[in-house]
């Protein structure tokens, strides 16, 4: 079989060419980053969950209309997606006060907004991902004020169907992240949603306990990071308990004696 060609690592996916013009094999990783890379370390099965989670939502977001690059899951780890000419602006959706947004404003975390709030933010790693406006946006030509209406108009409604997906399975969306992307046809360009939405770009609390149930638990070394991704596919119909019962709150103290006495 030949080999497949590399066209970028990130953090946390690998993207291989695709086996036909105009697709992309999307690879993810265990790998878990923080804080701009400056914290690494490793999510075991991370790589598989995020894979399922990040299908179940795209696919179900195409249902209700909203243009995605995904086209299948390959396998565990892949899935064949359309390439695009990814817009480099990060789209930062938050319904709940946390992150950079309770530093930056001083609003206690877990406040909740009196509505949502977009915000953009520049995509370049050396910078830090800079916060920035529709002016800078517009100034630098990274999009033009057709594709921010799109961008912004497909964020609230992803937004508005993820909420009432994740409260029916008893979790709080908090916020999350989206990328967007060109696909070209002939002389004309549309947005469509790209990359991926799971526990690695959503923070997800569970209704009742307020337990984190995203990569803030690999952020702030809460532990249990595992449970959390599994608890959400769990939650999502993706995986089944081992007693065969209905998911209910993870008992991380629970999860993690039972791993203990199977290792």
């Amino acid at each position: 079989m030949a080999r497949r060609r590399q066209i970028y690592e990130g953090k946390a996916k690998i993207l291989y060419e695709g086996p036909e013009p105009g697709t992309i094999i999307q690879y993810f990783k265990d790998d878990a980053t923080a804080f701009n890379a400056e914290k690494k370390g490793q999510i075991a099965g991370k790589g598989v969950l995020n894979n399922r989670i990040s299908e179940k939502i795209f696919t179900s977001l195409h249902t209700i209309g909203v243009p995605t690059h995904f086209i299948r899951r390959l396998n565990m780890r892949e899935q064949l997606v359309r390439q695009v000419e990814i817009v480099p602006i990060e789209v930062v959706v938050r319904n709940v006060a946390a992150g950079s947004m309770t530093k930056r404003l001083g609003i206690e975390e877990g406040t909740q907004l009196p509505r949502t709030v977009i915000e953009y933010y520049y995509k370049d790693d050396k910078l830090g991902d800079p916060m920035v406006t529709e002016e800078h946006i517009a100034c630098f030509g990274w999009a033009s004020q057709e594709e921010m209406n799109d961008i912004a108009d497909m964020a609230i409604r992803v937004n508005d169907y993820m909420c009432g997906l994740f409260a029916g399975i008893g979790i709080r969306l908090v916020d999350f992240k989206l990328e967007f992307g060109r696909i070209w046809e002939n002389d004309y360009s549309r947005i469509i949603l790209a990359d991926e939405i799971s526990p690695d770009s959503c923070r997800l609390w569970d209704v009742k306990s307020n337990k984190k149930l995203d990569k803030d638990r690999f952020r702030q070394d809460l532990g249990e990071e595992a449970e959390a991704y599994q608890e959400v596919a769990r939650r999502l119909g993706l995986l089944q308990r081992e007693d065969g019962e209905e998911s209910a709150v993870l008992d991380f103290d629970s999860a993690k004696k039972k791993r203990e006495a199977r290792d």
